[in-house]
């Protein structure tokens, strides 16, 4: 039986507004306040998009507590907590329960990787740690290791493993997953163009990187599909497939981070080993954002 469900419907990845000299934490409180008045479901916190591999260990604190402050219960605030050092994963997820975030989100071991029954054991060790439920997040594209569909048939009992983030691009597994768990752990689609696919599989939503420039749509595609609007939330999907595209034409968070920052939310900075977006990519992008109506 389901544990808990963490959020329904959109939660945006959010970008972290960075300068040379640090996180700037007037433009990420002004970007929470905004994606909370758009309506997005919930935030994630110093995920993937929010280059959390490049923040320093006071700089992701500081943005999960600042976040978890900023939001003020308004919406449920997720932090990003993986890391390919278990130990340091179960360090982060206790400070970020501590500081009163509303869930983790967990990502498999990057470099060094695992097998299944190392990411079983893992991901074991860390939801025992954690007071708060841990969703699983699986992006083999990025980490080099992939979650199998028994592997989260393994976890699915476990009290604090509430959800799965999806991004394994393979709807066939997405579905043997989902009828393996049943009703154990909530599905989230981890990849834009995929999220009304995984909702009519019954997941619960997306962790989404659209939002960050669309909240308010992103979030409506969601509710239109629980409406029973089924039509009207593929036809969202597919008429918003271009920009999705071209938000990953290049390593997230490189488009997205140039997309809000030509909406005016951010500079345009990114840490190394990323760099700011190939021109081509970009005059691409910023036609579909002032086809959106998004350009600043």
């Amino acid at each position: 039986m389901k544990k808990h469900t963490v959020f329904r419907g959109a939660a945006t990845a959010l970008i972290t507004p960075l300068t040379p000299d640090g996180i700037d934490f007037e433009a990420f409180g002004r970007l929470i306040d905004w994606q909370i008045d758009e309506g997005i479901d919930a935030l994630v916190i110093a995920g993937t998009t929010g280059e959390g591999s490049t923040l320093t260990d006071e700089e992701h604190r500081e943005a999960i507590r600042f976040s978890v402050q900023r939001a003020a219960g308004r919406v449920p605030i997720i932090a990003g907590t993986g890391s390919n050092d278990t130990d340091y994963a179960v360090s982060l997820s206790k400070y970020a329960c501590e500081v009163g975030v509303d869930a983790l989100l967990v990502v498999t071991p990057y470099y060094n990787k695992a097998t299944q029954k190392g990411l079983v054991t893992m991901f074991t060790v860390i939801a025992d740690a954690a007071s708060k439920p841990v969703i699983l997040y699986n992006v083999p594209s990025r980490t080099g290791v992939n979650i199998e569909p028994a592997t989260y048939a393994a976890l699915a009992g476990h009290p604090n493993i509430a959800g799965i983030k999806e991004a394994n691009g393979n709807i066939s597994k997405i579905v043997e997953t989902a009828a393996l768990v049943g009703d154990q752990l909530d599905i989230y689609s981890g990849n834009d163009d995929q999220i009304v696919p995984i909702l009519a599989m019954g997941g619960s939503g997306v962790i989404s990187v659209l939002s960050n420039v669309m909240p308010r749509a992103t979030a409506e595609l969601c509710a239109r599909f629980f409406r029973g609007d089924t039509a009207g939330s593929a036809k969202m999907q597919m008429e918003l497939l271009p920009l999705i595209n071209a938000l990953f034409s290049e390593v997230n968070p490189i488009p997205v981070k140039a997309a809000m920052a030509a909406m005016g939310w951010c500079e345009n900075y990114l840490r190394l080993p990323l760099t700011p977006m190939e021109e081509a990519h970009w005059q691409t992008l910023r036609a579909l954002l002032a086809r959106h109506g998004l350009l600043a």
